[in-house]
């Protein structure tokens, strides 16, 4: 085996061991839940806890609107010819992220009833149709980069795909702050 697969396969196995490990905590030993929940942007959030982040709706309208954004600002850095509308629009088409599927709790009920084997399966199913939509917006991509010019994929280059990180910043929320492994980071 390559270490690339050993990697995978071990990263899979811990995040699967973790699943596991989760969902047999007894209810006795986990943390209370919060008696009422800070408001988005509360700034009486206690140092460590997570603020409300609105409704799954809202922030997926929100997210929509800052995609359309930045790919009108990409639009516009790339100057494309008439030509090349054809090719941005089967681009911007084909990168369109799939519509997240909110699980219910009858999905998490459903999830906690299956054994360690079964839920692996379901695991690997998941991150293979995560992997089919990440190959197919490569594609995507790879099509459209060689329609454009020398310059405009200069530009691309800059500024196509930098997944989130804006001017100044280091990736989401202002970079990982070192944190590399798995699980959540300091908060």
């Amino acid at each position: 085996m390559t270490k690339a697969p050993k990697h995978l396969l071990l990263a899979t196995l811990l995040a699967a061991t973790g699943i596991v490990a989760t969902a047999q905590t007894p209810a006795s030993t986990a943390q209370p839940a919060p008696t009422a929940a800070p408001a988005a942007g509360d700034a009486s959030a206690q140092p460590g806890q997570r603020q409300a982040r609105g409704n799954p709706a809202e922030r997926q309208k929100r997210w929509a609107e800052h995609r359309a954004k930045r790919q009108a600002e990409l639009k516009a850095a790339l100057k494309l010819t008439s030509a090349q509308e054809g090719a941005w629009i089967t681009f911007t088409t084909a990168t369109q992220p799939p519509a997240r599927a909110e699980r219910s709790a009858q999905d998490r009920d459903a999830f906690k009833n299956l054994n360690t084997p079964q839920r692996i399966d379901l695991m690997e199913k998941r991150m293979a149709e995560r992997q089919a939509h990440m190959k197919q917006r490569g594609d995507a991509v790879k099509t459209f980069y060689a329609q454009l010019t020398p310059e405009q994929q200069k530009v691309f280059d800059e500024r196509g795909m930098r997944f989130g990180k804006g001017e100044g910043k280091r990736g989401h929320r202002g970079g990982h702050h070192g944190h590399h492994g798995m699980g959540p980071g300091p908060r």
